[in-house]
């Protein structure tokens, strides 16, 4: 019998999550945050460039 989700997947279910401050979206822990989690705050490089989103839309605020 075959899964239809791949075992990769299953094993993040248990990791610490967070919304990330550019886009909004849910991220979870990754090794290499593993010694600056608490910093974290971007789910990635494209969106830490980015930083925060005006509450109306598109664009990065100064």
């Amino acid at each position: 019998m075959k899964r239809s989700t791949p075992d990769r997947f299953l094993k993040s279910k248990g990791l610490p999550q967070k919304v990330c401050a550019a886009c909004g979206r849910p991220f979870a822990w990754r090794r290499k945050w593993a010694r600056d989690w608490e910093a974290v705050r971007y789910c990635s490089d494209r969106c830490r460039r980015q930083g925060r989103m005006r509450p109306g839309g598109h664009g990065a605020t100064a």
